[in-house]
């Protein structure tokens, strides 16, 4: 009884609770890293948000600003399907983790339904890995997250940039728009990835890595 007194008390101080609840149950937040800013949009740093803006193309959708610091926008690849909640964190890289905090919240999605798309120098170019958990292996966008949300319980997909060549310091390379002869394949690399998320989201986790490490 007194359960069930203080579930309607939180409904009717907020009027959203419900509607956040079906999104829970099956909506993803996906988050795409990078900086803001057009100065910024070619850089190796911000494949993650390309990845992003293929997936808004596919759903026909578009970003809008967000409370949370962040530009977001909703949709499903198919009628009935999960929604992807596509979003953009206005920061810079450094600082991700305030918006995506403010994001799980505000829709009240789990840290098991994130999907973090970031640039991996630990990946060859043209590759993909999909991981759950783990550390953040130097990344500031995925330790800023980790510490802001307190978890490392979430999904990343791991867009291959790969290594500077010679002594160019990493931070320096992922701060420079790609090659040209990487330009060439990137689109392919921006639509492998995009289709990674959709498999993540509407097959699981597991059945999505054994699609794309085998492929």
């Amino acid at each position: 009884m007194l359960d069930r007194f203080r579930q309607a008390t939180r409904s009717l101080f907020h009027p959203n609770s419900a509607r956040r609840h079906d999104l829970n149950e099956n909506s993803w937040l996906v988050v795409g890293l990078g900086n803001p800013g057009p100065g910024y949009a070619g850089n190796r740093h911000n494949v993650g948000q390309m990845v992003l803006a293929q997936l808004a193309d596919r759903l026909n959708v578009n970003f809008k600003n967000h409370k949370t610091n962040s530009a977001v926008a909703e949709g499903r690849s198919n009628p009935g399907g999960p929604k992807l909640i596509l979003a953009k964190p206005n920061s810079f890289m450094n600082l991700s983790g305030g918006p995506v905090a403010g994001l799980l919240r505000f829709y009240s999605i789990e840290p098991s339904h994130l999907i973090v798309v970031h640039d991996e120098l630990d990946l060859p170019f043209d590759s993909l890995k999909l991981k759950v958990g783990g550390g953040h292996g130097g990344h500031n966008g995925l330790r800023d997250i980790i510490s802001a949300t307190g978890t490392n319980d979430f999904i990343r997909v791991r867009v291959g940039i790969g290594r500077p060549p010679g002594r160019q310091p990493a931070a320096d390379f992922v701060l420079h728009d790609f090659a040209s002869t990487e330009r060439a394949n990137l689109p392919i690399l921006l639509a492998d990835a995009a289709d990674a998320v959709e498999l993540i989201a509407n097959d699981g986790i597991v059945a999505a890595q054994l699609k794309v490490h085998t492929a």
